[in-house]
Parts: structure tokens; C-alpha cells; sequence
């Protein structure tokens, strides 16, 4: 070899070293669902939102449903920030209104696909009054609630999901207020569609978002998640694997069980599972038939293609 050769070869070698190791280029599955801008997100290390935003683009991709029609309505918190990271027309609003917000995009757009993610604390705490209405009216939503049990990003507080004697910031010998069994909440409510996973149940909750988007009517669907840098920490439970391994070996799956059995104690069973799918019209076709009934010909109906603001 001559002297130029081996000169040649020392050099690349020098500059494969300052380049470092090769890193594949390949786009990950669900990059299209997603606005790589601003990717890395700001989850924790062992947050359970990312696996349950991989569930949700899976379930997009593989129902095929048109993305210029699907919207996501998420409002303040850990979870409150997947409206911002998903490719979608999307709102990231104010703290609680999530549900009001997509009301009113549902009633102005209808043929749009309005799904609401976002968390316990925001959609049963401050939200609460909210959710149980637009249940009740059998608002055609797709809520996708994540439950960690806590109030992540602001310090840990005491959520209306922690379990009875768990710890909080807030109450830090533990909770004594009684939580709210969400399933049950909302299936006497009036939902259409309850159901739970962990999620560590990958498969069965891509299922549940698939079928819940073929749905109508207000369908929720429970995600147990971890937190491990506050409700694990301050109930000495852990990392984030210990608590996948706790779901693991303590969820229990019951299709069509109860939902008012189907409460979570404090380190006990999850009972997990579709609880309620069942039809029933929806507010808008309940308005159309109202209207049409009593006022006939004078009532004009929101047309198939939607409402008066196009682009």
C-alpha cells in the first residue's frame, strides 16, 4: 500500500471517529403522526403518555381514517401536552376545558372526528363538571383519559383519582378522600363505549382506540399510567419497570364487567376491559330529530359535509 494510501485511510478513519457510531436514518412507524420538530418530548424517563400516543398512531394508521378530517383536544398537564406533538389539527387549551372545547368544534364541524386526551386531574378534577355533561348528552367525543393517579407536573398534589391512603404532596400520610371510579362514572353518565387498560397492554388498547374511533357517541377509555418521578417516589413504589411489573402481575381483565366493581385501591387489582359499548343516538341526531318533528319544514339540518367555515 502506499504512503498515500495508508494517509488516506488514517484519515477517514480519524473522521468516522469524529462523526461517532452510524446511527440508522430509517423513519420510526409513527413519525408521520407526529411533529418531529418538536420531538424529544418532555415525558419522564418510564412515563407511561408516550406508549399510549405510540397505541393512539398506531390505531390512525391501521382504521385509515382521514387525518384532514380528525381532530385532538387536549387541555392542561402531562398529558395535556399530546395535542401538541401529534401531526392533527389540534387544541391545547385552557385548564379543565378540554371537553367544551371539542363540544364546540363538534357542533360547528360534525363530519370532523373530535378526540379528547388528556388527564385525570384535568378531565375529572377541574374538568369534571364537564365530562359528566357532555356524557350525559351523549356528545359524540372520543375521550381518551390518561390516570396516573396524581398531579404530575405541578408538584404531586392530590388528584381525584389517588387511591384511598396513597400519599400525595398534599397529603402526605396518606389519602383520605375517596376517589372516583371513572368507568362507573361515566357509564352511569351515560357513555357509549367504558373501558380500561394499563398501559402495558399495547395490543388490547390499540384494539380499544380502533374500535372507539369506529364508534359514535361518547366513548371513553381509561389509561392506567406510571408516574415514577412523583407518585412511585413518594409512595416508595419504585421505577417505572416495578410498576409495569405491578400491572404485570395485578390487572385482571373482565369484559363487561360492572363498572361500579370495578374501583382501584391502592396497590391492589386493576380491573381492566371493554365494560360498556352500546348505541344510542347521539346529541346531534337527537337535535336533528327534535327540530325536524316539531318545527318540519322550517328546520334546515346541518349539512352531511359540515358547517359553514371551509377552507
Amino acid at each position: 500500500m502506499s504512503d498515500r494510501a495508508v494517509q488516506d485511510e488514517v484519515s477517514e478513519a480519524a473522521e468516522a471517529k469524529a462523526r461517532g457510531p452510524s446511527v440508522a436514518t430509517d423513519e420510526h412507524p409513527i413519525a408521520p403522526y407526529l411533529r418531529m420538530d418538536r420531538i424529544p418530548h418532555i415525558w419522564c424517563p418510564t412515563c407511561g403518555i408516550g406508549t399510549v400516543v405510540k397505541c393512539f398512531a398506531t390505531a390512525l394508521e391501521e382504521t385509515g381514517v382521514n387525518l384532514d378530517k380528525t381532530s385532538i383536544v387536549s387541555g392542561i398537564g402531562c398529558t395535556g401536552r399530546v395535542a401538541g406533538y401529534m401531526k392533527l389539527d389540534a387544541f391545547h387549551t385552557t385548564h379543565g376545558r378540554a371537553i367544551p372545547f371539542a363540544t364546540g368544534l363538534k357542533l360547528g364541524r360534525p363530519e370532523l372526528l373530535v378526540i379528547v386526551f388528556s388527564g385525570d386531574g384535568d378531565l375529572s378534577g377541574i374538568g369534571g363538571n364537564h365530562f359528566i355533561h357532555a356524557a350525559r348528552r351523549n356528545m359524540d367525543l372520543m375521550v381518551i383519559l390518561v390516570n396516573n393517579f396524581i398531579y404530575g407536573m405541578t408538584g404531586g398534589q392530590n388528584a381525584p383519582t389517588t387511591p384511598l391512603g396513597a400519599r400525595t404532596s398534599t397529603m402526605p400520610y396518606g389519602n383520605f378522600e375517596r376517589p372516583f371510579n371513572l368507568p362507573h362514572l361515566a357509564a352511569s353518565c351515560g357513555a357509549t363505549y367504558v373501558a380500561r387498560w394499563t398501559c402495558l397492554h399495547i395490543r388490547r388498547l390499540t384494539k380499544a382506540f380502533k374500535e372507539a374511533i369506529g364508534r359514535k357517541g361518547f366513548r371513553f377509555i381509561e389509561v392506567i399510567a406510571p408516574c415514577s418521578t412523583l407518585y412511585a417516589r413518594l409512595n416508595k413504589l419504585g421505577t417505572g419497570f416495578n410498576l409495569m411489573q405491578f400491572y404485570h402481575d395485578n390487572a385482571e381483565i373482565r369484559h363487561g364487567e360492572d363498572p361500579r366493581k370495578v374501583d382501584i385501591g391502592f396497590q391492589e387489582k386493576i380491573i381492566c376491559g371493554k365494560f360498556v359499548d352500546e348505541e344510542r343516538p347521539t346529541f346531534l341526531e337527537m337535535m336533528d330529530q327534535h327540530y325536524e318533528k316539531t318545527l318540519g319544514d322550517k328546520y334546515v339540518p346541518m349539512p352531511p359535509e359540515g358547517g359553514m367555515i371551509h377552507e
